[in-house]
């Protein structure tokens, strides 16, 4: 046997011991590799609401790998946030299935002031849609598919956008964002972030949105084999800004798409802390 041949077993094993260790969780919330933090100032942030603590979860595809075991660490996770809001981001069914009632009824758990706001994922399809918009209705979530709600401390008040279908421009191109003034704080909460550059977001001062997965598999933050974007990595993950500057926090999220895989991608939940400036 060449030598090349004999080298190939230690490459494999190489190979899958990187890749335990690249997915493996260092975070106390099992199957939540870590709580991603976020700090946004901004002089559109009214000032009863400084300090104010948005926990933001998408793309679980329940159940993948993100199974019963993982929605515990997950609920944990997201309580130990001490948000005063939940947002979700859609995607919440596995493609071989998933209980949708359980899922929903263990976020219920999450108790946030401001309640659990949501909208839907590109997975959200016949059936899927169905189990996902009863079990909200089952369990107190507000959907918002193209509407916008006032979240108000006593006389101060903030915007939250939720878009309907993003990949459909046709219907949903126009946002609602449009119709907003633009001395509002407005946080639009979207599946994916290729929305914020397709369409005229104007009035947006913050977006949120996943679908990407950090790529699943990806190195440096800047090779993955998978594309969940048009736009290439641009996207990817992590803090970016569209073209008019607005910003956009993209999750990796809690599931896994297509393969039950993660490499140098760690589910994550999202902690947004706005900020006056």
């Amino acid at each position: 046997m060449s030598n090349t041949f004999k080298s190939i077993p230690i490459l494999i094993g190489i190979c899958l011991t990187l890749a335990s260790c690249a997915t493996a969780s260092f975070s106390k919330y099992k199957g939540v590799g870590r709580i991603k933090q976020y700090e946004i100032c901004s002089g559109q942030v009214p000032a009863s609401f400084d300090g104010f603590r948005i926990a933001f979860a998408s793309d679980f595809h329940y159940e993948s790998r993100f199974d019963a075991k993982r929605l515990e660490g997950a609920v944990r996770a997201l309580q130990a946030t001490d948000a005063d809001i939940l947002l979700l981001g859609g995607d919440y069914r596995g493609r071989k299935g998933g209980n949708m009632e359980a899922l929903f009824t263990a976020l219920a758990r999450v108790k946030t002031p401001y309640g659990t706001y949501a909208v839907m994922g590109n997975h959200e399809r016949g059936e899927s849609d169905s189990l996902v918009r009863r079990a909200m209705a089952h369990t107190g979530v507000r959907l918002l598919e193209h509407q916008t709600d006032t979240l108000r401390k006593g006389n101060e008040y903030i915007l939250l956008c939720g878009i309907c279908n993003p990949f459909d421009l046709k219907r949903n191109g126009i946002s609602p964002t449009l119709s907003l003034r633009a001395e509002d704080f407005v946080v639009m909460l979207v599946h994916t972030p290729d929305y914020v550059e397709d369409t005229d977001v104007s009035n947006t001062d913050l977006a949120l949105a996943g679908h990407t997965h950090g790529g699943q598999v990806s190195l440096f933050k800047r090779w993955t084999p998978a594309h969940f974007s048009k736009y290439g990595n641009r996207f990817l993950t992590g803090l970016k800004h569209n073209s008019q500057g607005i910003p956009v926090i993209i999750t990796n999220g809690l599931g896994t798409s297509r393969k039950d895989i993660r490499l140098f991608t760690p589910s994550e939940v999202v902690l947004v802390i706005l900020r006056q400036k």
